[in-house]
């Protein structure tokens, strides 16, 4: 299998190894309960048509892992599929006139071509395409159990709806007002839709942000916040003159003698009770209509200018009998809560400056230590601790008992209870799309909603359909699929036309690349068992949120339903930074992408994977450097060269290191282990693999400069053997082809894949020592025991700190010290 050219040929080199690798399906693994496993996995990527840079990097750290950690003696698992359904197929096939299949499978064996060029070490007979009805039939056998389970329901509620794409997006697809996808307006629309009861796992959710110890502190406070957990009480305000009550939830009962107005979302229903037949009534309807608008075009995660308008109605604080009026308030969401906020303004700021802008009392009912505040004078909001005043019976309590206290008395007069509310919502996954899994639900004007089946499942994607250019789904007028028979009656029936949110896809994946061709079950449990928990998973932090809530909720369904035996699909994440060129993300409406193929075609896989290593740490965003490339390809071209130079001798050496070593031996042997150390210890923490990459480079540094021409005396041929071999197998995780390619110009019948990692010598890593001479006044009056070429600053401190050297210099100062390298240190007092 050799190839002999003196020059670096990474195109013979690569085609060579990569077709090897395939051949003999190198990667394929299967459970060994003998061996520890270990399970690898990065995010699987949309088969868009192309890979960038992003994925290279995502890609590569994950190979890096996985062949590290074979090398350690795990049994590895690392695969690789397509997360296939989606908006783009639906677009291309409009725009092309194409079906989304072929566009989405033409574009996998693309992009499935790149990966292999990149050397990535997957085993590819688990790969696995979400759109292919052999996986997306299980997740309909999922839906109909959480359906028993009281997990999925239907119900109607206010979407927003993006005309052009014809589809409902969740919050996060709405960019200032528009549509993520097309850019166009988003509109409100009151429609069914279908969701999945995420909130009955919301608190062993959050919980379990305490028991992921390898995950980023980062992704658990987004994860937290999302979840967003509050304690409080729940309290019922009578409504002014009607027969309503206003339920509030707050964190604060200790305030509610300090409520002086009630905060409620534009689209309560109370909003619009309150003003019909009344001369407020356009007003107010205009103010809903404004709001509304203004919302669409906010990004997620900002705020409008706060703005309200009275309603004409009150509502009787239970506590005191005031009587409050009602705002309808553009920061108060009706899907969060109960629609409806008791305003405390001298305890709240947001409440604080509504008060302010509209002329509202402000009542201060907690006074913290030491002070007395009054309303009139106040400038923002008191919301830390203090001591309760003006609140009756419960005055003189601190804030903290007088929480319980409120809360208790509301519970006794029957308005109130304690509460535990989350922001988390339930899991919208309807979609008016094509490109996605079918929802098997059966609609039947006698029986009502009907599920599927399970003997009928896969309810399968129908093929034979044409877009037109309204992007609307076929689904919804395709006859043959939507007419069928009812399961309970046999009468006539239709077909639910939604299909699930791409989401669902991606939030067990993970579970069934440990069984992809498991035929009569979603997860076959003895291999699933074994595998799982995912050990590493890499991805983007963008997906903090969403995806790994999603699969985490996933997970722990599974597991209640018997499918799998784990709490927590991942046990550690590693969130890599973005690929930055010319101060901004890689992207085409930027112009500023690198094309991987151009780069692999010049420099060749193993040196794009070496800079996108090297270039920065995993965690942090990589600045595009295309001296760093180049630089990469020549210390590889350097590492090639001097195996080539040195072949024979490498071949002839038999590994025995001489019984005395030299000079020149004992500094390059010592680098060795030092550098095995150091690349084991950065890999090891944090995949540090810039840091372990240095070390590898300083090592081939002090190899060649030991071996140029004008060295006065070489280490020895088993010495410089060890040290080529040491480089090899130390890159080999990062640069596979070229290191797997000399090691075999180097004699070795036992391939590279199959070599353990090596190990360090602590003895041997350990530097020289030199004694130096420490004089104080010119007289002997100690030694140090220190490594050669140490720093004159830590020499003199090493010198100071000595005690017997301390006892001849007493209080007398030091008037300056003086070092003879590698000799002495004169302390002058």
């Amino acid at each position: 299998m050799s190839t002999h050219q003196a020059r670096y040929d990474f195109t013979a080199i690569e085609e060579k190894w990569r077709h090897h690798w395939l051949e003999n399906k190198t990667w394929r693994v299967a459970p060994d309960p003998a061996r520890k496993k270990y399970y690898v996995l990065e995010m699987f990527p949309y088969p868009s048509g192309r890979i960038h840079m992003g994925h290279v990097r995502n890609y590569t750290i994950g190979d890096v892992v996985a062949r590290y950690r074979r090398m350690q003696g795990d049994n590895v698992i690392h695969p690789m599929g397509w997360d296939a359904f989606g908006m783009p197929a639906e677009n291309a096939a409009i725009k092309n006139s194409t079906h989304p299949a072929q566009w989405t499978y033409e574009n996998i064996d693309y992009m499935r071509g790149q990966l292999q060029r990149l050397g990535l070490s997957y085993d590819w007979d688990r790969e696995l395409a979400t759109c292919d009805p052999d996986y997306y039939r299980w997740e309909q056998l999922f839906f109909l159990k959480m359906l028993e389970k009281g997990l999925a329901y239907r119900k109607m509620t206010t979407v927003n709806w993006c005309q052009t794409c014809q589809t409902v997006l969740a919050n996060e697809q709405v960019i200032a007002g528009s549509c993520w996808r097309c850019d166009q307006e988003v509109t409100p629309r009151r429609m069914h839709g279908w969701f999945l009861k995420i909130t009955a796992y919301a608190e062993e959710l959050l919980a379990g942000c305490d028991q992921l110890p390898g995950w980023p502190e980062k992704v658990l406070t987004m994860q937290r916040n999302w979840i967003g957990k509050s304690t409080g009480a729940e309290l019922e305000f009578q409504v002014a003159e009607r027969e309503e009550k206003l339920t509030v939830f707050t964190t604060r009962p200790d305030t509610v003698f300090g409520a002086t107005f009630m905060s409620v979302a534009p689209e309560h229903p109370l909003v619009a009770e309150l003003s019909r037949g009344t001369e407020r009534e356009t007003k107010i309807r205009d103010f809903v209509k404004r709001t509304q608008a203004a919302r669409r075009h906010l990004q997620t995660g900002e705020e409008a200018p706060k703005e309200g308008i009275f309603t004409g109605g009150y509502c009787i604080n239970p506590f005191t009998g005031a009587k409050l009026p009602i705002y309808a308030a553009n920061f108060v969401l009706m899907e969060y809560g109960t629609g409806a906020v008791m305003a405390v303004p001298a305890h709240d700021q947001r409440d604080f400056e509504f008060a302010c802008q509209y002329g509202l009392p402000v009542v201060p009912v907690v006074q913290p230590e030491g002070e007395k505040l009054a309303g009139d004078t106040m400038t923002a909001a008191h919301e830390g601790p203090g001591v309760l005043a003006d609140s009756g019976e419960f005055s003189g309590l601190d804030w903290e008992a007088a929480k319980t206290a409120i809360t208790g008395r509301a519970e006794e007069q029957g308005f109130g209870k304690s509460q535990v509310t989350y922001r988390l919502r339930d899991w919208g996954i309807s979609r008016q799309r094509y490109w996605g899994t079918p929802i098997p639900i059966i609609h039947c004007d006698q029986c009502g909603v009907q599920p599927v089946p399970e003997n009928e499942l896969p309810v399968v994607l129908p093929t034979d359909i044409s877009f037109d250019q309204s992007g609307k789904s076929p689904l919804h007028t395709l006859e043959s699929f939507i007419s069928t028979a009812c399961p309970a009656c046999g009468g006539d029936a239709r077909r639910e036309t939604d299909t699930m949110d791409t989401f669902i896809e991606s939030s067990w994946y993970f579970a069934r690349y440990t069984c992809p061709d498991s035929k009569d079950e979603p997860l076959h449990r003895p291999a699933a068992d074994y595998w799982l928990p995912v050990d590493q998973y890499i991805g983007g932090v963008e997906h903090a949120i969403l995806h790994l809530l999603y699969s985490r909720f996933f997970t722990k369904v599974l597991r209640d339903l018997g499918y799998l035996n784990i709490d927590e699909p991942f046990s550690n994440l590693l969130t890599q930074g973005m690929v930055i060129k010319d101060g901004a993300k890689m992207s085409k409406s930027k112009g500023n992408v690198v094309d991987p193929n151009e780069l692999i075609n010049k420099y060749g896989a193993d040196t794009v994977r070496l800079f996108s290593l090297f270039a920065a740490p995993p965690e942090r965003d990589l600045e595009w450097n295309h001296q760093g490339v180049e630089g990469a390809f020549r210390f590889l071209g350097r590492i090639h060269r001097f195996v080539m130079e040195h072949r024979e001798t490498l071949r002839r050496t038999d590994g025995e290191l001489p019984a005395e070593l030299s000079q020149a031996d004992r500094t390059l042997h010592r680098k060795i282990h030092q550098t095995i150390r150091k690349v084991g210890q950065d890999i090891d923490n944090s995949f540090q693999f810039n840091t372990a990459i240095s070390a590898v480079m300083e090592l081939s540094n002090t190899l060649f400069a030991l071996n140029a021409p004008e060295a006065e005396a070489k280490p020895d041929p088993a010495v410089n053997c060890l040290a080529v071999q040491t480089i090899v197998t130390l890159l080999f995780p990062m640069v596979p082809h070229l290191c797997a390619e000399l090691w075999e110009e180097m004699g070795h019948a036992k391939p590279l894949d199959n070599q353990d990692w090596p190990r360090y010598d602590p003895e041997a890593a350990k530097e020289d020592e030199i004694t130096m001479v420490v004089q104080v006044k010119g007289k002997v009056r100690g030694r140090l025991q220190v490594p050669p070429g140490l720093p004159e600053e830590k020499l003199k401190e090493l010198a100071l700190a000595d005690d017997r050297v301390k006892g001849f210099i007493g209080q007398a100062p030091v008037r300056k010290i003086i070092v003879v390298p590698d000799k002495l240190v004169n302390i002058v007092i």
